[in-house]
């Protein structure tokens, strides 16, 4: 038997198609960053009142600071974990 070559006649070369390049978006959507700012205004709001002079044994300097900016951080993971609201592409 003799030896044949395997050539492509009539086929182009596969054509490079150039692909933008992705664009940059941060990590979180809109509203988590407004919520992270809440959540940090919140837990300000606690430590200003743990700072409190007059009774440093009330309850308004000891418990209820405490209570206050643990809520933050419990919102700061949820405003972190909240899924942003996909965009419809209207195109």
């Amino acid at each position: 038997m003799a030896k044949t070559k395997n050539k492509k006649i009539g086929k182009t070369p596969p054509q490079v198609v150039k692909e933008k390049p992705p664009k940059e978006t941060f990590a979180l959507g809109k509203e988590n960053y407004i919520l992270i700012a809440v959540g940090i205004i919140i837990m300000v709001i606690g430590y200003i009142l743990m700072a409190g002079r007059e009774d440093i044994f009330s309850f308004k300097n000891t418990s209820l600071p405490v209570i206050i900016i643990m809520f933050g951080f419990v919102f700061e993971f949820y405003a972190i974990m909240k899924k942003p609201k996909s965009k419809s592409k209207k195109e």
